[in-house]
């Protein structure tokens, strides 16, 4: 679960971009990114361990000065998905750089010598390319859905809290199923 620790602003933002002004919700996504990037290092957390917390600093960084120095942007409707898209943007690129984000957080939970097997990057390509798969679609769905009913809020929250429990309901059970298969090979 220190997965969901991550993704603590994002829930945060797609909590308050439903009930108030976008520019606060950039700015509240932005004070819990940055406190909590901060805190972590301070903690000693290595780089590698805090793509989404980075990644988070940034967009809401971006999306505060953009909200404050365009409030009446029409893109402001669709922030919600834009956050959605960078997030899977981001999983996505840490993909193609051989650096999926749950390496990091991953190597924090099994001895070092587990670190440079093939098997341990191929499990976290995995796990990482699921939620990239639910980041995108839950941002296309909620684009369309904004789109064509822009006042259906249940529905929104439907599909932001899939976009989060799916990828991480499959990351906890994939990952007991590869250590059974590592358990029974042993």
């Amino acid at each position: 679960m220190n997965y969901l620790k991550s993704f603590i602003p994002w829930i945060a933002f797609a909590v308050v971009s439903t009930q108030f002004d976008w520019r606060y919700s950039g700015l509240v996504g932005l004070v819990l990114a940055a406190g909590l990037l901060g805190l972590e290092r301070r903690r000693g957390k290595a780089w590698d361990t805090l793509v989404i917390e980075l990644s988070a600093t940034v967009f809401f960084a971006v999306l505060t000065v953009w909200s404050f120095a365009d409030p009446g942007s029409p893109l402001h409707d669709y922030v919600g998905s834009l956050s959605d898209v960078w997030l899977a943007v981001t999983a996505w690129g840490s993909i193609a750089v051989r650096r999926p984000f749950t390496l990091g957080i991953a190597k924090t939970m099994v001895p070092p010598a587990v670190w440079d097997n093939p098997a341990f990057l191929r499990v976290n390509i995995v796990i990482t390319a699921v939620w990239a798969a639910s980041f995108t679609v839950a941002g296309l769905a909620s684009a369309l859905l904004l789109n064509a009913a822009p006042h259906a809020t249940a529905a929104l929250i439907v599909i932001k809290v899939l976009g989060f429990a799916v990828p991480a309901s499959f990351t906890v059970h994939y990952r007991r199923t590869v250590q059974a298969r590592a358990r029974k090979a042993a």
